[in-house]
């Protein structure tokens, strides 16, 4: 890997929620140890938890953030490889005042980067220190290059981390059936098979082994093209469902026994209702990009809609803002308030087996009639020189209509029998589009159609 960072903006590989970027064009080792130092010195922290996923260039990435980190004085406690809701666990359970979780995601292997938490896995975003963190590391771009002043250990946190999630779904709650995993080689493969270990699973395993180069394809399951195999497995081998991960498996997608991909967005619904009907009146969090089915199934199972800005950061917010028992994001993010309200990608697959294991009726049975009642375009990306001009213009065109206007986070216009939310990307120069309807397919591609030739006016 190159070092120095001559040439390099330091701040290039900083984004809304976490650091991404080329290695080592954006991101290199150099980098890796101010940024450990950095952390260390704005958050007056004495020990830290750290893991890494399997890219090429995770090993020297965490060696020089841990050395950084142990140059401020700062204690590492090393979880190797894991994925990154292993880091949000390890933080809590072993009480330490922060934790780094090295990797890009669902991003090519040539990609790299880095999620924050403070103590209690608290998200760390741009506007809660990693702005502070950017300002830093460009002023001191040599930090971390002293002689280690406190302790490096290798921990391993697995064993509890499947406990504590075995405790929120407990093992007797899953009955045996037959079930297509796809891990992408990311690294849900071990934390699977630890889960899997004392259930009655038939499990057909694809893509199992960690290997961050990715010779199946980048892992990440929201892009259509990268469903086929999953869906291919689930029907050769007569499967019950089908599950996939992205790289760091911090979002779960779940397939039906046809091997239709089932939109996030219904689970929410049903993830709300398994909640409500053992804690009554509680909170249910969710986005604002589609939100018709969330709203009609919390309402009638007695529970509490609470809207939230898009994004992991915002949403542990006001999850424990409002204490509520359970988040859900259209992007394939779960949250749990017995697990510290974050997300995860493992609690998903269990619950929905313990969902399964009560009912005769298949998968697809428990998200159909939602589907009819509540069709939905998909979320549909758009690039554009000008977002702020795009979301203006489709806004004045339909402005005369009288929709019901919010912007909770970018733009959401209802109308009595169709409803869609156009919004920025925090990343990239794109729009993001949603729609819905209600029970009528027809109605919401046309109107797709229709913002779609707007966006691209």
């Amino acid at each position: 890997m190159r070092q120095g960072n001559a040439g390099v903006n330091p701040k290039a590989a900083f984004k809304a929620y976490d650091i991404r970027g080329r290695v080592p064009d954006e991101l290199n080792e150099d980098m890796a140890r101010a940024i450990g130092a950095g952390f260390a010195a704005l958050f007056n922290l004495k020990q830290v938890v750290i893991g890494r996923d399997a890219r090429p260039s995770g090993a020297a990435l965490s060696a020089a953030l841990a050395q950084g980190l142990r140059a401020q004085g700062v204690s590492v406690l090393d979880l190797g490889l894991c994925g990154t809701e292993e880091i949000y666990f390890a933080t809590v359970h072993l009480g330490v005042d922060g934790g780094v979780m090295i990797t890009a995601s669902h991003n090519p292997p040539e990609y790299n980067g880095m999620k924050f938490v403070t103590a209690g896995a608290r998200p760390m975003s741009f506007d809660t220190g990693l702005e502070a963190l950017a300002d830093w590391v460009a002023v001191n771009p040599d930090a971390g290059r002293g002689a280690s002043k406190a302790a490096y250990r290798e921990v391993n946190t697995r064993p509890d981390y499947v406990r504590h999630l075995h405790g929120i779904v407990g093992k007797d709650a899953i009955r045996p059936l037959r079930m297509v995993v796809n891990a992408g080689n990311g690294m849900a493969g071990p934390a699977f098979d630890a889960l899997a270990a004392d259930l009655s699973l038939d499990v057909v395993r694809l893509a199992h082994a960690v290997d961050g180069s990715f010779p199946h394809g980048v892992p990440n399951p929201m892009l259509e093209k990268n469903r086929a195999a999953t869906t291919q497995a689930v029907r050769a081998e007569h499967a019950a469902l089908g599950i996939a991960w992205d790289g760091d498996f911090d979002r779960c997608f779940i397939f039906d026994e046809t091997g239709a991909f089932i939109e996030s967005y219904y689970l929410i619904g049903l993830f709300a209702e398994y909640f409500l009907g053992r804690i009554p009146g509680a909170k249910i969090i969710h986005d604002p990009r589609l939100i018709w089915n969330t709203l009609d199934i919390v309402a009638h199972a007695g529970g509490v809609p609470v809207e939230s800005r898009c994004g992991h950061a915002y949403i542990k917010a006001r999850m424990r803002e409002e204490d509520a028992v359970y988040g859900g994001e259209m992007s394939g993010h779960h949250y749990f308030r017995d697990f510290f309200y974050c997300d995860s990608g493992m609690l998903p697959w269990l619950l929905l087996l313990a969902r399964l294991a009560t009912q005769h009726a298949p998968l697809s049975a428990l998200v159909a009639e939602r589907q009819q009642r509540f069709p939905v375009s998909g979320e549909i990306n758009r690039t554009v020189d000008d977002a702020d001009r795009v979301l203006a213009r489709v806004e004045a065109h339909f402005r005369a209509q009288g929709p019901a206007v919010t912007r909770v986070d970018g733009l959401s216009m209802a109308f009595d029998h169709w409803r869609f939310n156009l919004r920025k990307s925090n990343t990239e120069p794109l729009v993001r589009l949603n729609v819905e309807s209600r029970a009528d397919a027809l109605l919401m591609r046309t109107r797709t159609q229709e913002i779609l030739q707007l966006i691209s006016a």
